[in-house]
């Protein structure tokens, strides 16, 4: 598994249907674009500031939304992940 280090996190990209106003369901390559929602997957310790740790309020499972064009895509044990800096990382979807 991966386990990110310092501010980071590891998301999985939700997968989005995008339907036609018809009703034809396109695939991901041929939507406008990739959405940029993704499952929390692992969460790093934190950010050390001043001498202190200061953790991330992110837990795994949680839904979120992150800035578009940011982060690192990582392929791992056959699954493409996003490796992204918690400062990208913009709402949590309840």
């Amino acid at each position: 598994m991966l386990k990110p280090l310092h501010d980071y996190v590891v998301l999985e990209k939700a997968k989005e249907e995008v339907k036609t106003q018809s009703g034809i369901i396109l695939t991901t390559g041929e939507a406008k674009d990739a959405p940029s929602i993704g499952i929390v997957i692992a969460v790093g310790p934190g950010k050390t500031e001043d001498g202190k740790l200061v953790p991330i309020e992110l837990k795994e499972g949680q839904k979120v939304i992150f800035k578009k064009y940011s982060g690192t895509e990582v392929s791992y044990e056959k699954k493409e992940y996003l490796l992204i800096s918690a400062a990208d990382i913009l709402a949590v979807v309840e």
